[in-house]
This record gives C-alpha cells, sequence and structure tokens, in this order.
C-alpha cells in the first residue's frame, strides 16, 4: 500500500513496496545479466549458481541491479494508485527497510501537477480588430507565384543582378584550399545574398567563358570558426549565363498553374483561400489575445522541474530542426557565440510562459468540462491522412493509443479555444488620445 504526504510547495514524498516476488525476479534478471562477468573457481566463467556467487562474491552481489530493475515497476504503480500527476523524477530515493521475505520499503520524492488559481476568464475583456485581407497581399501572392515559375535563359552579354550565373570556382586562404571551397557548375542567383559579402557583386559585369580572381573577406561570425574574419580568393570561371523570365499575369500563366483556363478564375480562387487563411490567423490572433489575458489573471506556483522538462522539450526541437538544416546542435551554439547553458537562460522566460499557458487552459478544460469532438477530431484525421497520403480509415486502423489520446486531446483544446472566444468581451482598440498641441489647434480654428 503507498501513502503520500507533501513536504513543501507542489512536492511530495511516495512511501510504497517492492514486493518479495518482484524483487526476487530482478535479483534473477540481474543475475542473468552478470553472470557471464563473474569467475568463480571450480566452475567455468558463466556457469555458475547464483547462489554459489552470492557465497563466493557477497550476499548483496545483486542487490543494486536488481533494485534498479525493479524500483520503476512499483513507482510506477504506486503513482497510479495515488492518482498523482507528477511532473519531476524521482529523486533522494531511500530503503526504508529491507528484510529478509518481506516486502523492501522505500520512499522517493517528486514535484507534482500544482494547482491553478484561476481569474475571472469568464468576463476578460480584450481589445481586438481584425486584419483584414489587403489587395497588395493578394497581388504578393500572384507575383510569389510567377517568381516561382520564372525560367532562366541563356543571354549573350554581361552578367547584371537578377541574373543567374553558372559558376566553378575554388577558393583558398593564405594560398591554402579549404574545405566546402571548391565547386563545379554551381548556380548563383546575383542579388541573392547567398554567399560572401562582396562575391556576388565582382561577378556582374562579367561573361560567359570568363574567368577572374576574386578577393573577399569572411564575417567575423562565420560558422566554420576557422575561416572567420580570414581574407579569401576564390578563382572563378563563368560557365553561363542566364536571364530570368517571368511570366506575365495572363490565361497561359493561369493554365500551367492551376485548373482555370483564365486568370479571372484564377484569381478568385486565390482570393477566397487567402480570404479563408486569413479568417484563420486572425481567429488565431484573437484567441491568443485572449488566452494571454486569461493567464496573466491567474495564479500559479510552478515547480523548477516543469520549466526545466519544457526547456529540455525546446532543445530537443531545436536539435531535430538543426539536423534537417544540416547542422548539429554544438555547431549552432558555436556559430552562435553560445553554450548549453546560456541558450537554456535564454528559453527560461519563454519556457515559463508557456508552462503557466498549458497549466491554465487545462484548468479551465477541466472545469468547463470541455470535451473533444467529432468535428474536430475528424479534421485532424483528415490533416494526418493529407500529410501522410493515406485514406483517413486506414490511417485510424494504424493509430496507436497514444497517437489517439493526443488526437482527441488536441481536438479538445480546439474545442476549448472557441468556448474562450465565445465567453470573451472583445473591443475595438482605443484610439491615440488627442494631444494638448492638437486641441489648442483645433479651438484656435473654433
Amino acid at each position: 500500500m503507498a501513502t503520500v504526504k507533501e513536504i513543501e510547495k507542489n512536492k511530495v514524498q511516495i512511501e510504497f513496496e517492492i514486493s518479495k516476488e518482484l524483487f526476487d525476479a530482478s535479483v534473477n534478471k540481474a543475475y542473468q545479466k552478470n553472470k557471464n562477468k563473474l569467475q568463480v573457481p571450480g566452475f567455468r566463467k558463466g556457469h555458475a549458481p547464483k547462489a554459489v556467487l552470492e557465497k563466493y562474491y557477497g550476499e548483496g552481489l545483486f542487490f543494486e541491479d536488481a533494485f534498479e530493475e525493479a524500483f520503476p515497476d512499483a513507482y510506477q504503480a504506486a503513482v497510479k494508485e495515488l492518482d498523482l500527476f507528477v511532473v519531476s523524477r524521482p529523486e533522494n530515493v531511500d530503503i526504508v527497510s529491507a528484510e529478509k521475505d518481506k516486502p523492501m520499503v522505500v520512499t522517493a520524492q517528486v514535484y507534482v501537477k500544482p494547482e491553478v488559481e484561476l481569474g475571472d476568464y469568464k468576463n476578460v475583456q480584450v481589445e481586438y480588430e481584425d486584419i483584414p485581407l489587403s489587395d497588395e497581399a493578394i497581388e504578393k501572392e500572384i507575383q510569389s507565384a510567377r517568381e516561382a515559375n520564372a525560367r532562366f535563359e541563356d543571354v549573350a552579354r554581361s552578367a547584371a543582378l537578377g541574373d543567374r550565373v553558372i559558376i566553378d570556382y575554388s577558393g583558398s586562404v593564405n594560398g591554402k584550399k579549404f574545405e566546402g571551397g571548391t565547386a563545379e557548375g554551381q548556380p548563383l542567383d546575383l542579388g541573392s545574398g547567398m554567399f560572401i559579402p562582396g562575391f556576388e557583386d565582382q561577378l556582374v559585369g562579367m561573361n560567359a567563358g570568363e574567368s577572374k580572381d576574386i578577393e573577399v573577406t569572411f564575417p567575423e561570425d562565420y560558422r566554420e570558426t576557422s575561416l572567420a574574419g580570414k581574407p579569401a580568393v576564390f578563382a572563378v570561371t563563368v560557365n553561363a549565363v542566364k536571364e530570368k523570365i517571368v511570366p506575365e499575369a495572363n490565361d497561359d500563366f493561369a493554365q500551367d498553374v492551376s485548373e482555370f483556363d483564365t486568370f479571372e478564375e484564377y484569381k478568385a480562387d486565390l482570393t477566397e483561400k487567402l480570404k479563408k487563411k486569413n479568417e484563420e490567423q486572425n481567429r488565431m490572433r484573437l484567441e491568443s489575445a485572449i488566452i494571454e489575458a486569461i493567464v496573466k489573471d491567474c495564479k500559479v506556483d510552478i515547480p523548477v522541474a516543469m520549466v526545466e522538462n519544457q526547456i529540455d522539450s525546446e532543445i530537443q526541437e531545436m536539435t531535430y530542426n538543426l539536423a534537417y538544416q544540416g547542422m548539429s546542435m554544438d555547431q549552432y551554439l558555436d556559430y552562435a557565440g553560445q553554450t548549453m547553458e546560456g541558450l537554456r537562460a535564454v528559453l527560461k522566460n519563454s519556457a515559463e510562459r508557456r508552462v503557466k499557458t498549458q497549466l491554465v487552459l487545462e484548468a479551465i478544460k477541466n472545469t468547463e468540462d470541455i470535451k473533444a469532438t467529432q468535428e474536430d477530431m475528424d479534421a485532424i484525421f483528415s490533416e494526418f491522412a493529407e500529410a501522410q497520403k493515406k485514406n483517413i480509415e486506414d490511417l485510424k486502423k494504424e493509430l496507436d493509443a497514444d497517437s489517439m489520446e493526443y488526437i482527441e486531446n488536441r481536438a479538445a483544446f480546439e474545442a476549448l479555444g472557441r468556448y474562450l472566444i465565445s465567453i470573451a468581451k472583445v473591443v475595438a482598440p482605443q484610439k491615440a488620445k488627442e494631444t494638448p498641441e492638437t486641441t489648442q489647434t483645433e479651438e484656435k480654428a473654433e
């Protein structure tokens, strides 16, 4: 039987038992794990019985490994029995008693999810105004599509900004070539800023078939520290000069990039999609403003362990994203002139805000008994199926219990977001107050 007592704010001590049966089974596992490492005179290595090994090396030979094996299961069972929401790893683990042929009694200390003191979230008031979809935004999207579908044609003239050149180059520092400084057939859009500052500018005016040395200096904050701040020479040959041809915004363009026959149909469809996207962005902005106001009015004493766990998650996500870009975390820290300790310090405030926000939203969801709607879940299923290019029903069959729980939880929070928007008092932003100079001017005019 497990018991719990509070030892400080949001920190408790659990006392529980490791049964004799569980511990004996763990001792046997420890024996199987270690027997090949132990030698006893008269026995081949790995063939000495457990009792013989314990007599030769001492009765507690397998105790430590057995305890490490048995503790997690007994601890998890105690947490479940006590219905605790634990937010940290167990610490200060202590064996209270370990008598032969009796259950072992153990204590451990853990942090638990804190209680949230909700403010008057049902009467929250926020200043907010939708951002309308502008004609400029529509034209920018069309221009982006035109740029994305541009083609490059060889031209018999010198290169200019906006052109694409195909180059071979070989870089050296102090007369020695360096890793990554050589390439052949490299496309480069002049003016893109993709190369070292000054490199692209010196290609302007060159013709296909022309070669020359380009002198540049690596930036002081260049990510490859061995090159940072050093002057370099690149031997460059221009193989081709290509002019960028952007398609006209006409019916031919519409037929190339869409299922529509006319540009007007294409633009009307694009405008409708942008309106829906804009509406969703406005809804998210409003929801964020409401949540921020609600969270600000709530009180919660957040355990340090929860903040550290959040920082761990954010760093792990950063590591995955960096790996996708071909960079390690160590390389990023070196490039940014940062340490892991410094990065954790930078992330601390945002981590605290995220943890507090999550705790407050969970408290409101539970208070209001907000449940996931089938419509919200179906929308998430559809999103996942589209991303994985699968049939929705086939996707559902593949999802495990954890994935289904995640989807249901996400759907419940989306329902919570709509609820908060429905009860919030939304007012238009107040206009800037008139200045004394403006008032005086108006009085003189009268």
